[in-house]
C-alpha cells in the first residue's frame, strides 16, 4: 500500500494514505509479502578467501564505489534456473544479471562482464566487489577477472545473511515481485524475459524508500547533476 501511495503522490494525486488503504482493500488488492530466503551458498574451503572490506556497511557516497553480488534460484518444470545479480550499492541499481540452468562460475562471471561493460569502472579508483563465500565467486576465473578490471574483492561469512544483506534484499524483492507472483514457470526463457522486464522496471520506475522514494536511475542522475552544478560553480 505504501508504494502505491508514494507513486500517486509522485504523479500529482493528493490522496490520503488511509484512503489508498481503504480503496485497495475494497478492490481486494494487497501488497506483496516476501518469504524467507533459502540458502544457495556452497562454500569452497580450499579457495583463498579475500577479507571482508565492507563490514556490513552498505551505504556509500557515490556510484561505482561498492558492488554487491549474489544469486538465487527459480523452480521451473524443467529444473532449477539460477539468476545472478550485481547491484551498485549507492542507489541499489542492478548493473548486471544473468540466468542459467547450472550454478557454475561462468554464469556469475557473465553478470560481472555485463556490469563492467555497462559501467566501465576506472581501474584503481577503489571499486569494491562484495559477495558471500560461494564457490562461484571464489573461483580462479572470477577473481582473475576482478583483478583485470581493477576491482577489489571482498567476501562475507558463510550463511550469515547480514554480511551480504543488500544483495539478499534485492534477491528477496525479485522473488516476491516476480517469481512467486507470476509462477509457475515452464522454462528458462520465461524466467529470462520476466527478469529482463523486472530489472528495467526496478531500475527506472520502482520507488525505493532508502534512497528517498525515487527509482535507482533517478537517484544516480541526481548525483551526477549535482556534480555538474558544483563544477560550474567552481
Amino acid at each position: 500500500m505504501r508504494k502505491v501511495w508514494r507513486q500517486l503522490d509522485r504523479e500529482g494525486f493528493d490522496v490520503a494514505r488511509c484512503t489508498v488503504a481503504r480503496l485497495m482493500k475494497g478492490m481486494g488488492i494487497q501488497g506483496i509479502i516476501r518469504g524467507k530466503p533459502h540458502r544457495t551458498t556452497i562454500p569452497d574451503k580450499k579457495s583463498p578467501c579475500p577479507l571482508d572490506k565492507v563490514n556490513r556497511q552498505f551505504r556509500v557516497p557515490a556510484p561505482n564505489m561498492l558492488w554487491v553480488s549474489d544469486f538465487t534460484y527459480v523452480a521451473t518444470w524443467r529444473g532449477f534456473v539460477y539468476v545472478a545479480f550485481i547491484i551498485d550499492a549507492y542507489a541499489r541499481r542492478i548493473v548486471g544479471w544473468r540466468a542459467s540452468q547450472t550454478a557454475h562460475a561462468g554464469f556469475v562471471l557473465d553478470a560481472l562482464e555485463q556490469a563492467v561493460h555497462d559501467r566501465r569502472p576506472i581501474k584503481g579508483a577503489g571499486l569494491v566487489h562484495h559477495s558471500d563465500r560461494g564457490s562461484q565467486y571464489l573461483s580462479i576465473r572470477y577473481t582473475e577477472r576482478l583483478g583485470e578490471a581493477g576491482i577489489e574483492p571482498s567476501v562475507g561469512s558463510v550463511g550469515d545473511s547480514y554480511d551480504n544483506a543488500l544483495a539478499e534484499t534485492i534477491n528477496g524483492l525479485f522473488k516476491a515481485e516476480v517469481i512467486h507472483r507470476r509462477g509457475p514457470w515452464r522454462k528458462i526463457e520465461a524466467v529470462e524475459y520476466a527478469t529482463l522486464e523486472w530489472v528495467d522496471w526496478f531500475n527506472n520506475r520502482r520507488l525505493l524508500e532508502p534512497i528517498g522514494n525515487i527509482p535507482p536511475a533517478e537517484a544516480e542522475a541526481n548525483f551526477y547533476a549535482a556534480l555538474e552544478t558544483e563544477d560550474m560553480a567552481a
